[in-house]
């Protein structure tokens, strides 16, 4: 390997199984990161936007909305997406769920929620009992599987929510919040991208993941034209101990972050790409397993 003989060592790979399990994990995480963009040219059903329906899918219905020319309501279903994410046996049922208001009437989408997120909060309080009901299979998504339904605690969904909405901040549209990230940037995609990432402190229980995980899919379905332009290994976990076992190199997590960057750059590939199979990489580093969530 040309950058391990020139560029710097990669002392995790040196064996033949370790390089073919990476290089399956990386060509894995290609395939998962432009799934999205494939997704995005195919032809969407609007029932998949429809949260009384089955076939209901935050990201489906984002890209609906996308084209109907509703890019608040876009951004909205991608932070839903991000927030509670997709359950292992219970899927897409928190989201819908709450975005549906159980059928109820209305929904609790961006123009509902973003005016009265007082009215949402009330409304989460007297529907969590239900939404955590034994004899249905839900839950928060594998990154999200700390979080909280609590709708009064200033680290539930509720607060969540709240700090959304504020960091949108409304009149300001989610369109308008990109411009300004980009005009900020002189129209880079990536310092663009790393000023929204530092303006998302200002939401509460969004750590690094989730922050990460917003906006490269809303690079991805092409909201903005933002992408990252490192992988963001200052505070993460799972990357962060793929990239220590791969390089072997004391120092900070941003000597890492630059040498992955550094990696990403010589493959060819975006750096979601070397961040998720870093990740899933040091998972099972000898014996190539499939991760999802």
């Amino acid at each position: 390997m040309v950058f391990d003989d020139k560029v710097h060592a990669l002392p995790g790979i040196k064996g033949r199984d370790r390089r073919q399990v990476f290089i399956e994990q990386v060509i894995e995480s290609i395939r998962r990161v432009r799934y999205v963009g494939v997704l995005n040219a195919r032809k969407i059903s609007a029932a998949s936007a429809d949260p009384q329906k089955d076939c209901f899918d935050p990201l489906k219905a984002a890209i609906v909305h996308q084209r109907n020319g509703d890019s608040d309501e876009a951004f909205w279903l991608v932070f839903m997406f991000v927030h509670f994410g997709k359950h292992g046996h219970g899927g897409w049922r928190y989201i819908r769920e709450i975005y549906g208001k159980f059928g109820e009437g209305g929904l609790w989408d961006w123009a509902s929620t973003s005016t009265d997120v007082d009215g949402f909060r009330a409304w989460l309080h007297t529907h969590t009992e239900k939404l955590k009901r034994k004899n249905a299979p839900g839950g928060f998504g594998n990154h999200r599987k700390y979080e909280s339904l609590n709708a009064k605690s200033e680290k539930g969904t509720g607060a969540v929510v709240d700090s959304y909405v504020k960091w949108v901040g409304p009149p300001r549209t989610h369109a308008i919040l990109m411009a300004d990230a980009l005009a900020q940037a002189g129209n880079s995609p990536s310092r663009a991208f790393a000023t929204l990432y530092d303006s998302m402190d200002a939401l509460k229980r969004f750590g690094r993941t989730a922050r990460f995980d917003y906006l490269t899919m809303v690079g991805k379905l092409a909201l903005a034209n933002i992408a990252p332009g490192s992988p963001y290994m200052v505070g993460a976990t799972g990357p962060l101990k793929g990239a220590a076992l791969l390089f072997r190199v004391a120092g900070p997590a941003t000597k890492l972050d630059d040498l992955t960057r550094e990696l990403g750059n010589h493959l060819g590939v975006g750096m979601q790409v070397m961040e998720d199979s870093l990740c899933n990489w040091q998972k099972s580093p000898a014996k190539f397993k499939p991760f999802r969530g």
